[in-house]
């Protein structure tokens, strides 16, 4: 398909004498069947093949950094491609900005030999990075290795943040619920006063009634409780899929790619998070049921019959 768009890109050249190369291809690949790239082929990002209109089988001509020397001076060298196939890494940026090549045609479209080489090593966990930063560091302390944490600490920095102060928000709602409890239990209680005042009369002990409003108050928690874990669970398993049918029925794009560097809106279940809400929550919820509870010992029989 023929477009006269432009764009700056980063090239990167694959080995193709190393199988862990087709391995990563074939993991992110997302058109063409074919890991094995020529010297006229390149691989191309999906959001870039998206913004210059591509599809697996055109061609793009590719601009290079170094120059040719002619007698009317230097030009930039330039190639023509097909196009072999397109990558989606889910990330916005990357996919947007790599093109793949064949590692011998990339040098030779630079005019860089092996010795100019540049390694990068992409692992199956990301978090690692870090951990395998520091075990290539101790091979060499001449190499200069960085890792794609070191070049967003910014945005990591943010997104620290925006959990901590997350996790914040989270607790007031657990605590606003918890006033609630406490507040339902109360009127509860008023409203029952009168009955409390009589079977307090007539024998009943304060340790009894006081557990049977705080298992009202504590069932109402611990049900709440639950529930918002199964549905907290559930949303988190599916919110791509919510996000897509919220932003075709509000026609609004939710969780735009180009500011939050994702294609999809990620989501982690964290069984251990899951545990700590589920006991804040427990924990807060006993508390609330138990304040309003206790108050009915303080009830003056007397005064509760006095009107009645």
């Amino acid at each position: 398909m023929k477009t006269e768009t432009t764009k700056g890109v980063i090239i990167k050249g694959l080995d193709q004498s190393n199988k862990k190369n087709f391995t990563f291809l074939k993991k992110i690949l997302v058109e063409g069947n074919d890991y094995k790239i020529k010297n006229d082929e390149v691989v191309v990002g999906k959001q870039l093949a998206i913004d210059l209109n591509l599809q697996a089988g055109d061609k793009i001509n590719l601009l290079s950094s170094s120059f040719i020397s002619t007698p009317f001076g230097g030009f930039p060298k330039q190639e023509n491609y097909v196009v072999k196939g397109i990558f989606s890494s889910g990330f916005y940026e990357f996919d947007q900005n790599v093109i793949f090549l064949n590692l011998n045609q990339t040098l030779n479209f630079f005019n860089k030999t092996k010795e100019d080489i540049n390694l990068e090593i992409y692992l199956q966990t990301p978090l690692d990075a870090d951990k395998v930063k520091d075990q290539i560091q101790e091979l060499g302390s001449n190499f200069f290795i960085y890792s794609w944490i070191d070049l967003n600490k910014s945005f990591f920095g943010a997104l620290k943040v925006e959990r901590n102060v997350m996790f914040v928000i989270l607790t007031l709602i657990i605590v606003v619920a918890a006033f609630n409890i406490v507040s339902g239990l109360t009127i509860l209680i008023k409203n029952k006063t009168k009955e409390i005042a009589i079977l307090k009369t007539l024998g009943l002990n304060n340790k009894s009634i006081v557990k049977s409003f705080f298992l009202t108050g504590f069932a109402i928690g611990l049900t709440a409780t639950i529930a918002g874990v199964v549905l907290g669970t559930l949303f988190a398993t599916y919110i791509e899929s919510i996000r897509i049918f919220l932003s075709n029925i509000l026609n609004v794009e939710i969780f735009p790619a180009d500011i939050y560097f994702l294609d999809k809106m990620p989501s982690e279940i964290n069984s251990i998070s899951i545990l700590v809400i589920f006991i804040l929550s427990i924990v807060t919820t006993t508390i609330a049921s138990l304040i309003p509870a206790l108050a009915i010992t303080k009830m003056n029989i007397i005064q509760a019959l006095k009107y009645e």
